[in-house]
């Protein structure tokens, strides 16, 4: 055998062995997904007090700022005034969900698509938020693109109280629950990024926002 022959043979058995079956595909999710449920959790803390509270006080350490609003109504508004105290653009980029809010209304013109490189606002929502450490977690999809959370200078996420879970394990639970398998990324946003790799100094937006103002809605 050739070693042309041989490069072949073996890239064959890779193609054969990269080629799905659906159906086992699924079989092997279903599986996995009862062997997870089927497993109790490990004991861990129980935080006390009002999980909204835990999670503000969480994000605020994490460097954050926040603001709470009654209604998903009020959002427009609220974003209008963290971009105009700050003085920030009075415009960016939103996830499909929000893109019915009366965002003109508030003096701000934002676009329900994904952000690009010049955009210096990006909306969005959460998937959940956690309150044991302040952390939005965030999927990936058509609707929820990634970019808008990560490219933009300042990312604002409007968080309903509702979906503030304890800690991380329920964030998954709940993911299973309402999803049954992972989308094709989960982000986890715990403030603005930051670095410390030069020189130990701590840098904030290195490697995304400068700034997470966070929206918490109220339970209606």
């Amino acid at each position: 055998m050739t070693g042309t022959d041989s490069r072949d043979d073996i890239l064959a058995r890779v193609r054969a062995g990269l080629a799905h079956d659906p159906a086992l595909v699924d079989t092997r999710r279903r599986a996995a997904l009862d062997y997870l449920s089927a497993r109790a959790q490990n004991s861990r803390p129980r935080l006390a007090g009002d999980l909204t509270q835990r999670f503000c006080q969480r994000a605020l350490a994490m460097s954050s700022t926040l603001d709470r609003v009654a209604s998903l109504a009020q959002v427009p508004a609220a974003v209008a005034r963290y971009l105009t105290a700050n003085g920030l653009p009075l415009k960016g980029v939103c996830w499909t969900c929000h893109a019915a809010l009366d965002w003109a209304a508030a003096g701000l013109h934002v676009e329900a698509r994904a952000a690009g490189h010049d955009d210096l606002v990006g909306i969005t929502g959460a998937f959940c938020a956690i309150a044991e450490t302040g952390t939005l977690m965030l999927l990936s999809g058509a609707e929820t693109a990634a970019t808008t959370s990560l490219l933009p200078e300042t990312h604002i996420a409007i968080v309903p109280a509702s979906r503030i879970v304890a800690g991380m394990e329920d964030g998954f639970a709940l993911l299973r629950a309402e999803h049954g398998e992972l989308p094709h990324a989960v982000n986890f946003v715990s403030g603005p990024s930051r670095t410390g790799d030069i020189e130990l100094t701590l840098v904030l937006g290195a490697h995304g926002p400068y700034r997470v103002h966070l929206l918490i809605v109220a339970d209606e």
